[in-house]
C-alpha cells in the first residue's frame, strides 16, 4: 500500500459512524501488521454498534509449532526395557502426545452436531485436521505432526484448554 493510499484510507475512515479518531499511522500501523503477519487474513474496522476493529486468521496459516519437549525420568532398572513388548517380543513404542498450541476451547467437530474430526482408534495422518482450538473468538485447526492411531482422547469437547495441555495419545506403531 503505498502513502498515498494510505491517507486516503485514513481520510475514508474518518468518515465511517462511530470512528472519529483512526490517524495515518494508526493505518499505517495496520498495513505493517498484514505485511509482517502471514497468518493475518484480513483487518476489518467497524463502526456503529460495533465499532472497533476485527482481525481474522487465515485458513491455511501454519501454527506455531510447540517447543520441543524433553523428559527426564529415573533410569529403569537393569534389564528392564521402556515400552512393553508385544507377543513377538518386539518392544512397542510409547505412545506419543498431541498437546495443545494455545490457550482456548476444544471442539472435536467442526460444528454441533457434525462427527468429530477423530475418535479413538482413528488413523491419522501428518497435516490432517485432528480438532479445532477456539482463542479470541478464532477457530484455529489444529493438526496432527505425526502419523499413527489414536489411542486416547484427554479433554471433553468444549472444555477450556492450556497451552500444552494434552489433548491426545498417539500410538506411532499402530
Amino acid at each position: 500500500m503505498t502513502p498515498q493510499e494510505m491517507k486516503q484510507l485514513a481520510e475514508l475512515l474518518q468518515t465511517v459512524p462511530g470512528i472519529k479518531s483512526i490517524e495515518l499511522q494508526d493505518v499505517q500501523g495496520l498495513a505493517q501488521l498484514l505485511r509482517e503477519s502471514p497468518e493475518i487474513g484480513s483487518i476489518e474496522v467497524k463502526g456503529w454498534f460495533g465499532t472497533g476493529v476485527v482481525i481474522t486468521r487465515t485458513a491455511a496459516a501454519p501454527l506455531p509449532a510447540p517447543a520441543p519437549q524433553v523428559f527426564h525420568h529415573a533410569p529403569l532398572p537393569p534389564g528392564q526395557v521402556e515400552g512393553r513388548e508385544s507377543s513377538r517380543g518386539a518392544v512397542v513404542a510409547a505412545l506419543k502426545e498431541i498437546k495443545s498450541p494455545m490457550v482456548g476451547t476444544f471442539y472435536m467437530s467442526p460444528e454441533p452436531g457434525a462427527e468429530p474430526y477423530v475418535k479413538p482408534g482413528s488413523r491419522i495422518t501428518p497435516g490432517q485436521t485432528v480438532c479445532i482450538i477456539e482463542a479470541m473468538k478464532i477457530m484455529n485447526e489444529i493438526e496432527a505432526e505425526i502419523a499413527g492411531v489414536i489411542r486416547e482422547i484427554s479433554v471433553d469437547d468444549a472444555q477450556p484448554v492450556e497451552f500444552g495441555q494434552v489433548l491426545f495419545r498417539v500410538d506411532p506403531n499402530g
